[in-house]
């Protein structure tokens, strides 16, 4: 028995010389850190991604900016000009010098192109030649009439004395009107050869070309070498044109409008135009005129509309899309301009407990606001009190959207 309890003394743990609650803190430790993974998870699990919306700057509405009307009739049409030309030549000859390239700018009357002029040339020679001719007859026959003229003065003279008889008389006076004639049918030939001189100049002048307007070269038809003619010759070995040339002060639109619409159309009607190049600007234009007169084929009528200032980005042939706006009276226009308050989408603004609310960003979370808005049309609000300029709010508020709830914006 002393031996059992001897062995069974010397297996037993002999915990005295243990420090005071040293096996303590391993579970402390570990407690704590299993809470922390466990609230981790938790979050993590909980934890929602902040909502997208799409949202805006509240800003004042200007005036200058804006439009006051509204869009009665939306169409499309085309950049054209009022003055366009194909320049070509009066004669049929051959292309000597062409002295344009495309998009250059040309002065009325600057020379764009020469033609051969080596025949005209000749004639003209020709011609002043018989101008010469006819100058030197017209001197000869006045030097004969102003010396028959003398002869009939002393002849005169001298049948009063009694001198001479009645028919040398007669033939002094026969000379005199003859010579007179004579004077008369060379001033005439005369004039024709100035005539054909001034004609065969004219000739040399059409062959060289010149701008009829100020304006800008948008082709170049024909080459040095080439024939040109002012009527088709066929074949396509004969140009009828030199250049085109369009005058970019003259660029208006073109619609055609269907007819069962023009009577929303009248002259002076203030017009938006977009073209489809620069959808985002917005160019301030009006009627000029309705063309009185409808294809019957389509059904439409054309209407033309200018550009209240021209801009170099305006093209010929553009599309363009157009907003006829409706007119209003100059009460109606001033009161309109007058107001600065802040203009939303109806989107952004939404009812919650009889009131008008919308919501606005702070610190990356939704916040809802009261705001008191009254109608502009049938697309927007005004805010007269409750969001002040440069508070972003969002456009249109999605379902899940609520109060304090962390967001996200475009």
């Amino acid at each position: 028995m002393d031996n059992k309890s001897e062995l069974l003394s010397q297996l037993r743990i002999d915990r005295s010389d243990d420090e005071p609650g040293a096996s303590k803190w391993p579970w402390i430790f570990g407690l704590c850190l299993l809470l922390l993974i466990s609230a981790a998870i938790l979050w993590a699990v909980t934890r929602s991604e902040p909502l997208l919306v799409e949202t805006a700057i509240a800003r004042t509405h200007n005036p200058d900016n804006q439009t006051p009307h509204q869009s009665v009739l939306d169409a499309t049409g085309y950049v054209v000009a009022r003055r366009y030309a194909t320049v070509s030549s009066k004669v049929t000859a051959k292309v000597e010098e062409v002295l344009v390239e495309e998009g250059m700018r040309v002065e009325k009357g600057q020379v764009v192109a020469r033609l051969d002029d080596v025949n005209d040339r000749k004639l003209l020679a020709l011609e002043q030649a018989g101008l010469a001719m006819a100058e030197a007859q017209l001197e000869e026959t006045r030097a004969r009439l102003s010396e028959a003229e003398r002869v009939l003065e002393r002849v005169g003279e001298l049948h009063r004395r009694e001198l001479l008889s009645e028919s040398e008389l007669d033939v002094a006076q026969s000379n005199v009107q003859s010579l007179r004639a004579q004077q008369l049918a060379r001033e005439a030939q005369l004039l024709s050869a100035q005539r054909r001189v001034e004609l065969q100049e004219q000739h040399l002048d059409d062959l060289i070309l010149r701008a009829p307007f100020t304006g800008v070269v948008i082709s170049k038809d024909a080459q040095p070498g080439e024939m040109i003619s002012p009527v088709s010759a066929g074949g396509g070995f004969t140009r009828t044109g030199i250049c085109s040339l369009v005058d970019m002060e003259s660029l208006e639109i073109e619609v055609d409008v269907n007819e069962s619409y023009i009577q929303r159309v009248q002259a002076g009607q203030p017009v938006l135009a977009t073209l489809e190049a620069y959808p985002n600007w917005r160019i301030p234009a009006q009627v000029i005129a309705i063309v009185p007169t409808a294809d019957r084929q389509r059904a439409t009528v054309r209407v033309r509309v200018g550009f209240d200032e021209l801009d170099p980005r305006i093209l010929p042939q553009m599309g363009v899309k157009v907003a006829f706006l409706e007119s209003r009276s100059e009460a109606e226009e001033s009161s309109v301009q007058a107001r600065r308050d802040i203009v939303v989408p109806r989107s952004a603004v939404h009812r919650s407990d009889g009131r008008s609310m919308v919501y606005t960003l702070e610190d990356n979370k939704a916040r809802r606001r009261a705001v008191e808005v009254e109608a502009r049309n049938e697309h927007e609000f005004w805010v007269t009190s409750g969001l002040s300029p440069g508070d972003r709010y969002v456009l249109a508020p999605p379902p899940e959207l609520d109060d304090g709830v962390a967001v996200t914006f475009q």
